[in-house]
């Protein structure tokens, strides 16, 4: 048959790694469909990001403002960004006023950038935004993300404080080479259980982001209902055009 040779790289990963997910998800009873895959897009043509999204895929992620604030305009409205790097906090305007369709930020590690996402979702009139709270579960001292033992205080604050944010869960990132695995799991885990007992909420109210292109079976496997995978899809990172 002719269709599978015309079909991109991409999109040929993409079809792979969304049958590992099933596999994986069925392995943890559960479905697949309980589980979001990102696709991590950065420092990919928007040409090549069509091509996923035209094989159905609508769930894409970026960390680098710039580089969304370029690439949004350019693809369909429906797409469901989410920006999953460090967010500076004088950075929260340009992104939230130049991309409408953005669906979640993940990282959001300190006061200052929820109040500023606060602030800007209320002064721009958009539908509240869902936010994932970042824990440094590696320890590594170059990674952001809070202390496990501060995560209840800022996702208290995010609740409590933050009328335009929606709390969606807690994401982490382990260590790039994977040695954290599945350790980083096992304490963003302890992290849901503590959070979820302290305000009186149920784990299933609370989402996991926690799994990557190396490791992203096993987290779904561990409870994660959300995984970013960037280079099985899309092929290596090209830095050069970091921004």
């Amino acid at each position: 048959m002719a269709a599978p040779a015309l079909e991109g790289a991409a999109v040929t990963a993409l079809r792979a790694v969304l049958h590992r997910v099933r596999l994986a998800a069925e392995r943890s009873g559960r479905r697949a469909d309980d589980v979001r895959v990102v696709a991590v897009s950065k420092t990919k043509p928007v040409s090549l990001i069509d091509q996923v999204y035209d094989a159905g895929h609508r769930c894409f992620g970026e960390n680098y403002v710039q580089e969304l604030i370029d690439k949004a305009p350019q693809l369909p409205e429906d797409i469901e960004w989410h920006f999953i790097g460090h967010l500076q906090s004088n950075k929260v305007k340009a992104l939230l006023t130049a991309v409408p369709n953005l669906a979640m930020v993940e990282g959001v590690d300190n006061e200052k950038v929820a109040n500023n996402l606060d602030r800007v979702v209320s002064n721009i009139g958009r539908q509240p935004l869902k936010v994932l709270v970042q824990v440094n579960t590696s320890g590594e001292v170059s990674k952001s993300g809070i202390n496990p033992s501060q995560c209840v205080d800022l996702v208290k604050h995010v609740k409590l404080g933050c009328p335009n944010l929606e709390f969606a869960g807690l994401m982490t990132i382990g260590m790039p080479d994977y040695t954290s695995t599945p350790e980083n799991f096992k304490t963003l885990l302890n992290c849901r259980a503590e959070l979820c007992k302290a305000l009186g909420m149920a784990e299933s109210q609370c989402e996991l982001s926690m799994g990557m292109s190396g490791d992203f079976e096993q987290a779904i496997e561990m409870g994660s209902t959300n995984v970013r995978v960037g280079s099985t899809i899309f092929g290596p990172r090209d830095y050069s055009k970091k921004k």
